[in-house]
């Protein structure tokens, strides 16, 4: 069979798959490939990175979790929650451009975050989502007293949705989900380069999850149980530009570019798959495709996505 009409063949199953994501009576999550309330808003969280911020909280039930690229040569994350809401989950950061990118493909979510620098006030005011901080939503948020500032920030996931008037529900952005295909390289462990950052994941094959591990050991909740990780971690290569925003010692925030296309591996069931992402414009699905040029299934479960440079 030719090898276009097989593409053609594979991109009609993957919109089949996700039109029935979407009917009315469906609870697959087209994020995790699992049961999840039906009609669930989406939440977005911007969450601190950095040593000081970690352990992280409630991080753990995050359906999808973007590790991105900030100034410095370190790293943020950005935690999508739909099918499950922790109490409470931080420490809670500062917006940056691509993160209004990346959730241009989920509708209108609702993204929390500590504030933003005055450069961005305009691109996240005409952006397609619900914005909330300290100032539009205080009562969702608190300050731990027994962290310090900037890493003692926290918010509480129902009071911000109560808050996200016309929050989208969870939508299709790409993934497919099913058996592990044949072949791929075996991986127990990957490191994966952030400039000055590493992001290491250790394959933990009787949790079935590919462990995040930030600083060199597995990430642990704050409020303690089994380790975070991931069923599929999506290493997308791409590339990025200097934006405007500046940290307080003058270094550049990069901004992560998620449209067009790049190289890209699939982790899961501790193998690797390469692959190919594309994306035509933000609000479109990220298509990640094989060698074979079908779609490459994720494995059911959270889904990390590292927005690493290069």
């Amino acid at each position: 069979m030719p090898r276009g009409l097989l593409v053609v063949l594979g991109l009609l199953a993957a919109v089949g798959l996700a039109a029935g994501c979407a009917g009315s009576g469906s609870r697959t999550s087209p994020l995790t490939g699992l049961p999840a309330p039906a009609g669930a808003a989406v939440l977005a969280v911007k969450v601190d990175n950095s040593p000081a911020g970690r352990p992280w909280t409630g991080v753990e039930d995050a359906d999808v979790v973007y590790v991105e690229p900030v100034e410095g040569g370190t790293t943020r994350l950005l935690a999508v929650f739909s099918a499950r809401l922790p109490g409470s989950v931080g420490p809670v950061r500062s917006a940056r451009e691509s993160d209004v990118t990346v959730l241009a493909a989920y509708g209108r979510p609702a993204l929390a975050f500590s504030g933003s620098a005055p450069e961005l006030d305009a691109t996240l005011a005409g952006a397609s989502l619900v914005a909330l901080t300290p100032q539009s939503a205080g009562d969702a948020f608190r300050r731990d007293g027994d962290r310090r500032a900037p890493v003692n920030l926290y918010a509480d996931p129902a009071a911000l949705l109560r808050a996200a008037d016309g929050a989208s529900p969870a939508r299709d952005v790409g993934w497919r989900f099913g058996a592990v295909p044949a072949g791929g390289e075996v991986v127990r462990h990957r490191e994966v380069a952030f400039g000055s950052a590493i992001v290491g994941l250790t394959w933990d094959a009787v949790r079935g999850r590919y462990l995040v591990e930030p600083g060199g050991d597995p990430a642990v909740p704050a409020g303690g149980g089994d380790p975070i990780g991931a069923a599929t971690v999506l290493v997308q290569h791409v590339t990025t530009h200097p934006s405007a925003i500046r940290d307080t010692t003058g270094a550049v925030s990069p901004h992560a570019v998620t449209t067009g296309s790049g190289e890209a591996e699939v982790l899961r069931d501790g193998r690797s798959f390469p692959a190919r992402w594309s994306r035509a414009t933000p609000t479109d699905p990220t298509v990640v495709l094989g060698p074979d040029g079908l779609p490459v299934p994720f494995a059911p479960g959270p889904v990390w996505v590292l927005l690493t440079p290069g």
